[in-house]
């Protein structure tokens, strides 16, 4: 029996259809009126009625009972309907098919309520609203013995939830089917009502909204930019450490603050950022440890130039105290913190950067901010002082602080002056 569900989906919709057959994990980051639900629905209905399995069993999870009842159980009605033997029951918001298979909707607000079920698949829509339990204490084992897929989906909705934490994993993992669909691209949303909703909504939360973008809810990003073309093109990934090349490490050192280390190898023109560590309020033996114990070869270390400044209680700079502990320091020049800055925006399109052992490193970079002045209707030149200034001014260390090989023609010249033999 051949049954036809009335849903011819967009070019875009379709892409991600044929996608996620070939993957078991998958994040869809989507703008909106992109059609997500519609999507979800209809992949579910397509995986339920051709699953060979007993008794399939497949989830579509909202945010809230509400969401799920007002807008999916519609569409699941909708789409079914023309399927043979197939049964609702509205008070569960469940669809029996007629092969065995279920789908059912269900809201992330109570975990507990939906322990011990098993999944062959599942959707979890909106995921930055869910209840953080959700994936690894109830979804992960409901998947596990039936090894069913899981497809989170959702807009972005600042950095502060699951749905971007699984959006950094997804980066790096080649076992994730990672899209992101931008309003700019698919063209199903026309000119004229995006522009419309830019007036009305303005550019950070249009960016949000419709061209997901992270940062959209952070006024004055000064890397957010910078970062989102780095995930463009694929340079927020997986960085193994190159053994044979030293790893060196960009320092910003404070005392009653935090202190962040950058470890980094300069490969060609490439800087790869392979690791990061950061901590509050530790000795400078504490640092000097963490950096003995990894199993890599440290190179150069590079610190701020206020590794100069004399302690008063020993009465000797930073530096010489790092040295009687082992550590030998590069001095980054001083210089204004906006040159530092436009030294790192030079910097960054050249960097691979590891999205795992970095997390808290690309967070920082994409909150890193100005502050907006009411009164003079404009950012502040001097950024914000919070929990993202030490790792991102570890990155200016190493972005003015690091020794460029330059070749220039003379050498050229001389290296080619050098090789030439009379045979």
């Amino acid at each position: 029996m051949q049954v036809t569900i009335p849903y011819t989906p967009r070019k875009a919709q379709a892409y991600i259809h044929e996608q996620l057959d070939k993957f078991r994990y998958s994040l869809l980051c989507c703008h909106r009126r992109f059609g997500k639900t519609v999507l979800c629905i209809n992949h579910l209905i397509k995986a339920a009625m051709t699953s060979k399995n007993h008794q399939p069993r497949y989830a579509y999870i909202a945010p809230t009972y509400s969401q799920a009842k007002k807008i999916a159980f519609d569409y699941l009605k909708h789409f079914t309907k023309g399927i043979p033997g197939t049964k609702y029951n509205e008070t569960e918001l469940r669809c029996d098919f007629v092969n065995g298979a279920r789908i059912t909707l269900l809201s992330s607000e109570n975990p507990d309520s939906i322990r011990g079920i098993y999944l062959d698949g599942c959707i979890i829509d909106e995921t930055a609203q869910v209840n953080t339990e959700l994936l690894s204490e109830v979804i992960t084992p409901a998947l596990s013995d039936r090894k069913g897929f899981m497809i989170l989906v959702g807009t972005p909705k600042g950095m502060a939830n699951l749905f971007y934490d699984y959006y950094q994993k997804a980066q790096g993992d080649p076992k994730w089917f990672l899209h992101v669909a931008k309003a700019s691209e698919t063209k199903i949303v026309d000119d004229d009502e995006l522009a419309a909703a830019l007036t009305v909504m303005g550019s950070q939360k249009y960016e949000q909204e419709f061209e997901c973008s992270f940062i959209g809810n952070i006024q004055g990003s000064i890397y957010g930019d910078v970062i989102a073309s780095l995930e463009d093109k694929k340079q927020i990934t997986r960085v193994p450490v190159d053994p044979s090349y030293p790893v060196n490490v960009a320092w910003d050192l404070g005392f009653n603050d935090a202190t962040s280390l950058i470890f980094f190898q300069q490969i060609g023109h490439m800087i790869h950022i392979v690791d990061f560590y950061e901590n509050n309020n530790e000795p400078l033996p504490h640092y000097a440890e963490v950096i003995k114990e990894k199993d890599y070869v440290i190179g150069q270390n590079y610190g701020p130039h206020d590794l100069e400044q004399t302690e008063f209680g020993s009465g000797k700079t930073r530096r010489e105290v790092a040295y009687q502990m082992g550590l030998r320091f590069k001095v980054a020049p001083r210089m204004a913190i906006e040159d530092g800055i436009h030294s790192v925006k030079m910097l960054l399109p050249r960097c691979l950067i590891d999205v795992d052992n970095c997390s808290k490193l690309i967070n920082a970079l994409r909150h890193y901010h100005r502050k907006f002045s009411d009164k003079e209707r404009t950012y502040k030149i001097k950024p914000v002082h919070d929990w993202s200034s030490h790792a991102c001014d570890a990155l200016r260390t190493l972005a003015t602080g690091i020794t460029e090989n330059k070749f220039n023609q003379n050498k050229r010249q001389q290296v080619a002056e050098t090789n030439y033999k009379v045979l």
